[in-house]
């Protein structure tokens, strides 16, 4: 009887699934018939050949940072390579124009593109505001780029879509319902194997907080949770033609998460290094100061702590030695929260006793950051696993000692030897990095200008012409 039962429920039940799955098959299979239809055909070149469409997904396309650098680069070398080419940006900038974007990216990376870039300004753009989620921030963030993606198709459906800023959830969209051929460039995994293990292990970080460690059913709770995101996030990444990361540290995080290696390869951002090449390089002369730059934002995860305090203690070692030492902190403040961030950095400057000998210059000129940098003896860097480092890049071709964190891509693809020779130095915690500067100050000026002069050397890998030749080269099956 209880079997009949469970017949009687079963099979009706089964049967209702595989409708709705057919239904659901259906009504895809109709958005993407109604979507094809849409796409808007533009009128043929001299050639008689309709452009392709190429669409850039990248909502925050005017901030003038380093992916911003990426993708006017990318769009740029597109425009050099194919001629029946016209390039899309989906973009949320809708307090800008189209003229006046492209403008900026002139004024802020020297790059002048060679045709007109086409804009689809997007008015959801707040849904992948990371403030819309004060919890669950990845899944929300992920799911409104979903929404957002939904709008861009629906105003430009694209031949080719390319994901430059990370949003691997509107990648199935573009490709199951738009028809278009994907890739992407993989600046920062939304979620890495690191990640994982800092919940794992109940580590306090900026993106752990002190009452989830603190619990182990809160910790468990987030890990089950970081665990099935990753499993999404790695299902919508294998969906693409064609991936591109920004260094190793990437790559290793990709290849785990995606399991896409066959179309993966490590394309290194395009760094201005060329202007900073141009700062004469010569031994040090003998002076009553040296200078310790860091460049970068002021965000968490740029851990400025540890440098003032690692300053702080290189001070106390070096008590009544000649020549002094400053700490000169170059970076951007985005919004109240940097600012407020600078102000903690200034109160433990005050705690620490060394606030004569930091320097805080905030959003300064182009031109000043170089003078900084051509004066300064050391440049230091201090985040964790950062996944490229652009600014550690420019240190190095502006010809500082560079000194950075013993983790992601400055230790895998960075401050690496060059044939052979030290080109910089790592450090992992506040005495190795108060000993490695030491260091670096006892060595005698010619022996700074040969590591400064090798570094300087090795920094040409990372020049747009090198992003160029591999980013077309990455993009070539999308073509075919």
């Amino acid at each position: 009887a209880c079997f009949r039962l469970l017949c009687s429920l079963l099979l009706p039940a089964l049967f209702l699934s595989g409708i709705l799955c057919v239904c659901l098959v259906v009504l895809l299979w109709g958005v993407r018939l109604w979507i094809q239809r849409k796409k808007q055909f533009s009128s043929a070149g001299r050639d008689g050949k309709r452009p392709l469409l190429v669409a850039f997904f990248h909502p925050y396309c005017n901030a003038g940072g380093g992916g911003e650098r990426v993708l006017w680069c990318a769009i740029r070398t597109l425009q050099k390579k194919y001629r029946n080419v016209t390039c899309v940006v989906y973009t949320g900038d809708r307090d800008a124009t189209g003229e006046e974007i492209v403008e900026g990216a002139f004024r802020r990376f020297n790059i002048k593109l060679i045709h007109p870039v086409k804009f689809v300004f997007l008015e959801k753009r707040f849904l992948v505001e990371a403030s819309l989620y004060p919890h669950f921030t990845l899944l929300g963030q992920s799911l409104g780029s979903v929404f957002l993606g939904w709008e861009a198709l629906l105003k430009c459906v694209p031949d080719i879509y390319i994901d430059s800023m990370g949003y691997a959830f509107t990648i199935p969209l573009f490709k199951y319902l738009g028809g278009c051929r994907v890739g992407c460039y993989v600046h920062y995994p939304t979620i890495s194997t690191d990640m994982l293990s800092v919940v794992r292990n109940q580590d306090t970080r900026f993106n752990n907080a002190a009452f989830i460690t603190s619990s182990p059913l809160f910790s468990k709770f987030k890990l089950v949770y970081y665990y099935f995101f990753a499993f999404m996030y790695g299902l919508v990444g294998s969906c693409s033609d064609v991936v591109m990361v920004n260094s190793s540290w990437t790559l290793n995080h990709i290849l785990s998460l995606w399991r896409a290696g066959a179309c993966t390869s490590v394309v290194y951002p395009p760094c201005d290094v060329q202007t900073f090449l141009d700062i004469p390089l010569e031994v040090e002369k003998s002076t009553s100061e040296y200078s310790i730059v860091s460049v970068s934002q002021f965000r968490p995860e740029k851990d400025h702590p540890l440098q003032i305090r690692a300053f702080a203690k290189l001070l106390k070692e070096r008590v009544g030695q000649q020549p002094s030492l400053k700490l000169i902190l170059i970076g951007g403040c985005r919004n109240q929260q940097d600012e407020e961030r600078v102000n903690n950095l200034k109160r433990l400057c005050e705690e620490l006793g060394v606030s004569d000998d930091v320097m805080f210059r905030i959003n300064i000129p182009f031109e000043e950051l170089k003078r900084h940098l051509a004066e300064a003896t050391i440049g230091l860097h201090t985040m964790w696993n950062e996944h490229f480092g652009i600014g550690v890049v420019e240190c190095m071709a502006a010809g500082t000692v560079i000194l950075a964190h013993n983790s992601g891509g400055p230790k895998l693809d960075i401050v690496v030897p060059h044939e052979g020779r030290v080109t910089g130095f790592l450090a992992e915690d506040e005495d190795s990095y108060a000993d490695t500067m030491a260091y670096i100050f006892s060595l005698s000026p010619e022996k700074r200008l040969e590591i400064r002069e090798n570094a300087r050397r090795s920094v040409h890998r990372f020049s747009d012409q090198h992003f160029e030749d591999a980013f077309l080269l990455s993009v070539e099956p999308l073509f075919k």
